[in-house]
């Protein structure tokens, strides 16, 4: 996956909330494999993946219908975004050991 941004972080967050509860942890975990995979693509051929984009978590996350942005975060945008953090941080600290 290329480096992360705040805004990859907000992109995911807003797809995983058209998601149904039950499903979003599995859907975020195969959205950083998909970026994974893109950015090794992207690497080894010069072009983004023709499916999953960039490299970026944000290009995976627009391959799927996004929630507009809230004026606000509640409890339901806080929970989603609880989420996508601790996938990330398990993701980079897997990496890392």
């Amino acid at each position: 996956m290329r480096p992360l941004h705040l805004a990859d972080i907000e992109t995911a967050t807003r797809a995983l909330a058209l998601i149904p509860e039950d499903r979003r942890a599995a859907v975020m975990r195969d959205m950083i494999a998909k970026a994974d995979l893109a950015d090794r693509y992207r690497l080894a051929h010069g072009r983004p993946h023709p499916h999953f984009g960039t490299g970026a978590l944000m290009s995976c996350a627009l391959r799927q219908a996004v929630a507009p942005r809230p004026a606000a975060l509640g409890p339901d945008e806080l929970q989603v975004l609880v989420l996508v953090a601790g996938e990330l941080h398990r993701h980079f600290a897997d990496q890392f050991q």
